[in-house]
């Protein structure tokens, strides 16, 4: 579940998603906020498993330069999104502060944060926009790390309606 909302500079999204990976059960509620630009400057993600509650903050003044728990994190320099494995809403980010054309390509690095253990990492991954299909986005995707690619299909808001093997949007 997702919920968007607007505000004076921006957006806040808040969300909560839940799964049961190799086993193990966990869930992880987030809120997300961006500039006006679709910028991410700050998440607060709280995590929940067999291995106990966590919790993490991420900063940024959208620049490209983040702050992990308060601490500098260099690795993520250039890092204009954050992406939660937990949350294909989060691939919505990028599209929308890329609003690329179609057939237009952009390489968007995000601060990855795993669901179990809320580690954070640094997430190669591009956007390929291709043609339209009706009122539908749709982008070809790849993270490399994962040697992974798909496309994935967007509503004309630009949220993420089917991201294959990770999630469809139910209404």
């Amino acid at each position: 579940m997702v919920y968007f909302e607007p505000v004076h500079d921006g957006h806040v999204v808040t969300g909560c998603t839940t799964a049961v990976e190799g086993g193990q059960a966990w869930i992880v509620d987030y809120t997300i906020r961006v500039d006006a630009g679709w910028r991410t400057r700050g998440a607060e993600v709280h995590g929940r498993s067999a291995a106990g509650a966590l919790w993490l903050a991420l900063q940024t003044e959208g620049d490209g330069r983040w702050q992990v728990n308060g601490v500098p994190a260099p690795f993520l320099d250039g890092c204009m999104d954050v992406d939660l494995e937990s949350s294909a809403m989060t691939n919505a980010l990028p599209v929308h502060r890329l609003a690329l054309e179609p057939g237009e390509r952009a390489a968007a690095p995000a601060a990855y944060v795993r669901a179990v253990g809320l580690n954070v990492e640094r997430l190669e991954q591009t956007y390929v926009r291709t043609e339209e299909d009706g009122p539908q986005q749709r982008y070809d995707y790849t993270a490399p790390a994962f040697d992974f690619s798909c496309q994935l299909v967007y509503d004309p808001t630009g949220l993420v309606l089917t991201y294959p093997g990770i999630a469809v949007r139910a209404a």
